[in-house]
């Protein structure tokens, strides 16, 4: 490794620790109380299972993991957070510099994703959106080590398929990126006949449905009640024609709101906007498969269905296409005249945690202003005022229910909305505005 690529290697990590330590230590000392999808997948955590009634498992299952190691102590979720995001900027680096053939442009590529929405402001909020990050991006450095090789390597299929399992069981939006990928290899493959087919690439398919097992057997059991959950958050069964126009051009504004700073960078990088589309050039292909056609795919959902896509969900989307538009415009860019575009991104590196900082402070009336503590501290006391026994279960919703499950020192297992039987089972219990505690 030259010097000069080794000096972009450390400016890479320096950007990343920064992010890690600014993105943990914000939220941390500005919020009072995790946010609500934190306390929710800790909520799931505390029962775990291969599902729940609204997501698949793996941010439930990270979050206990993370609560059997520190417990309840709030920064440790933000920095789980973190560490998901930078580990997903990670592999877009390598992805970028395999891409290019050039360090510089891959560190451009992730110094410009740093300006979306969904890379700073978002990510203390760890939930499924941010726990898809790191996955969708191994399955995209996977999927890349199949196409570009010379040769198809059983270790690569077979990581695909389970890093694509993950994503799936993180969220089922992941389906996009997937289909995606495999739209492109049965283009070249069957269509354009630019590649034989080989049947290690059914070693990802393999794997990939075999790390499902567990939750397809667990969605059968429950009626599929994340699946329900999922197209009712749509609002499919209560849209009108409308809604098919409504929604999709709503779907496109707030997508080219979400990445202004991103443009405005690009802005200060590129000075002439010029590029040629080759749909021969492979890299290219590979490069809208991933960043244009899932965005393509979901609008397309949006227009066919008259389906509300929210904004969060669009999380992953947007990982790579700072590579898409450095790709496009790398002959426009002056790589000794980067002062500006330093400038913009340091610009808004700082500027976002400083808002974040800014909202949190500010407005009292958040979720994460939630006297959770406090009111675990009091319960706690009441109970103790009744009962001998250990609080070890907690029911009601996931926030109410969910921050008494995180904040008592018991750790009290969550088992949904109360149910009058479910009481008659507990040797103790206490009720207070639809939030019950129990000892079993």
């Amino acid at each position: 490794m030259s010097n000069n690529n080794k000096k972009i290697n450390n400016i890479f990590y320096i950007v990343i620790i920064s992010h890690l330590i600014f993105w943990t230590l914000v939220p941390y000392i500005t919020n009072h109380n995790l946010p609500l999808d934190t306390i929710e997948a800790l909520a799931w955590g505390s029962n775990l299972d291969w599902g729940f009634n609204k997501h698949p498992p793996m941010s439930a299952f990270f979050s206990e993991v993370i609560y059997q190691i520190f417990g309840a102590r709030d920064w440790s979720y933000y920095l789980l957070s973190q560490i998901f995001v930078i580990i997903s900027f990670y592999y877009v680096f390598r992805f970028s510099k395999e891409i290019f053939n050039n360090d510089l442009l891959g560190l451009i590529s992730v110094l410009l994703i740093e300006s979306v929405y969904f890379y700073n402001f978002t990510t203390p909020e760890f939930n499924v959106n941010v726990c898809q990050l790191p996955f969708w991006s191994l399955t995209v450095y996977y999927s890349w080590k199949i196409y570009s090789g010379k040769e198809i390597k059983f270790l690569d299929c077979f990581l695909v398929g389970l890093f694509a399992a993950f994503g799936f069981l993180s969220k089922y939006l992941f389906i996009y990126l997937l289909v995606s990928i495999d739209l492109l290899f049965i283009y070249l493959i069957f269509l354009k006949k630019e590649r034989k087919f080989d049947f290690k690439y059914l070693i990802t398919v393999e794997v990939f449905i075999v790390a499902l097992i567990p939750h397809l057997i667990w969605l059968n059991n429950n009626d599929f009640i994340t699946i329900t959950y999922g197209l009712a958050r749509t609002g499919l069964e209560q849209s009108s024609l409308i809604d098919h126009i409504k929604f999709p051009i709503i779907f496109l504004l707030k997508q080219i709101g979400i990445i202004i700073p991103f443009l405005i960078l690009i802005w200060l990088l590129v000075k002439k906007f010029k590029f040629k589309l080759n749909f021969k050039d492979k890299k290219l292909l590979f490069l809208i498969a991933i960043n244009i056609f899932p965005i393509i795919l979901i609008f397309l959902t949006s227009l066919i269905t008259g389906s509300n896509i929210r904004t969060m969900w669009m999380t992953p989307f947007y990982l790579f296409i700072g590579t898409l538009f450095v790709y496009l415009f790398q002959t426009q860019i002056n790589l000794k005249k980067l002062k500006p575009f330093m400038i913009g991104f340091i610009f808004f590196f700082f500027l976002s945690p400083a808002l974040y900082a800014y909202v949190s402070v500010s407005k009292d009336n958040k979720r994460t202003d939630y006297p959770g503590e406090e009111i675990a501290v009091k319960t706690q006391y009441a109970w103790n005022q009744q009962f001998n026994s250990t609080i070890n279960v907690v029911f009601g919703d996931e926030w109410h229910a969910g921050n008494l499950s995180y904040h008592l020192k018991s750790r009290p297992v969550w088992e949904g909305i109360v149910q009058r039987d479910q009481l008659d089972e507990l040797k103790d219990y206490m009720c207070l505005d639809n939030i019950c505690v129990g000892s079993r």
